[in-house]
């Protein structure tokens, strides 16, 4: 017959070892604690240095350009003779280029992360996931290069005759096309977290398939499906190679899409590339562009996190 072993009565000798063992494990256990703080504090902290550069950099451009000129002029002229520093040439490519992607790219990621989440078999799950992820993986030179030589060419030839070489549309449609892959995986994330319970008694009603993905498993999954296409939109805004290839590098104040234009990351990117010299207005013009890009995916997140919100409340 088996022995059977009691705990240790009061004033009984503790074993040694099992106090380093357990001594040893709240270490370990401090450690991981401390180390997950820090990476999250790397994180905290270069958000607020990249922030805190921006604002110091854009006083000294500020000192030599008014704001309200900044905010308000449709002329952006900095590698000019005579400079003119009208912000909002830039931004109008930058919101133009943006809504195309999205008019892209919302649809088609929503559609195939319904189709992965209620519809494919798992064969073609597996297979897709990985091929969208592929997808992301493709530089996004890549991506510019293939718009300017491929798309366009395609667009003159077939439907639109009178296109330019340079033009917002095929880059729109180009950055479409790649944050695809972006929405589709976050959205068929969240909607595949949705409890399958809810699908049952949605199916127990008399709900089809169709029925119960738009009617019981988006809205629950909403506030995930908003987050990807946030997402995906802050990543439109600050794509910079497929722009500067495909868009042209003329700042021109027009929304519309058959014009040539430049974004706030392309005119970065090409002042970056030592067009001017440093520390001169025009140069420090670039962290003013870079202060008002980083308003815009503020704003961008936080109506994000209000929808979220407020649609989780909702549902």
């Amino acid at each position: 017959m088996a022995a059977i072993s009691y705990p240790a009565a009061v004033g009984d000798t503790v074993d040694p070892t099992r106090l380093k063992h357990k001594l040893t494990r709240n270490l370990k256990e401090r450690f991981i604690e401390l180390l997950l703080m820090f990476c999250g504090l790397v994180a905290v902290f270069t958000t607020v240095a990249i922030t805190i550069i921006l604002v110091y950099e854009s006083i000294g451009f500020f000192n030599f350009v008014s704001v309200w000129d900044f905010i308000t002029g449709t002329v952006w002229t900095p590698l000019f003779e005579n400079p003119q520093y009208g912000i909002l040439p830039l931004v109008s490519g930058t919101l133009t280029i943006t809504a195309i992607a999205m008019l892209v790219a919302v649809p088609m990621g929503t559609v195939i992360a319904i189709y992965l989440s209620e519809f494919a078999p798992h064969g073609a799950r597996e297979a897709i996931k990985p091929a969208l992820e592929l997808i992301q993986a493709v530089p996004t030179i890549v991506f510019g290069y293939f718009a300017l030589l491929f798309v366009t060419p395609m667009l003159q030839a077939t439907i639109l005759p009178d296109l330019p070489g340079f033009n917002m549309l095929v880059p729109g449609l180009v950055i479409g096309v790649a944050t695809i892959p972006t929405i589709a995986t976050l959205a068929e994330d969240a909607m595949r977290a949705v409890p399958g319970a809810m699908r049952e008694a949605a199916y127990a009603m008399g709900g089809n398939k169709m029925q119960v993905a738009l009617q019981v498993v988006m809205p629950a999954a909403v506030s995930g499906v908003v987050a990807a296409y946030v997402l995906a939109m802050a990543r439109a805004i600050g794509e910079t190679m497929v722009v500067a290839i495909a868009a042209g590098q003329n700042a021109n104040f027009t929304f519309n899409p058959m014009e040539a234009a430049a974004t706030l990351t392309a005119y970065i990117a090409q002042v970056s590339m030592g067009d001017l010299e440093h520390g001169s207005v025009g140069y420090a013009s670039i962290f003013a562009a870079g202060l008002v890009l980083l308003l815009m995916t503020l704003v961008l997140n936080l109506a994000g996190h209000f929808l979220r919100q407020r649609y989780r409340r909702a549902y």
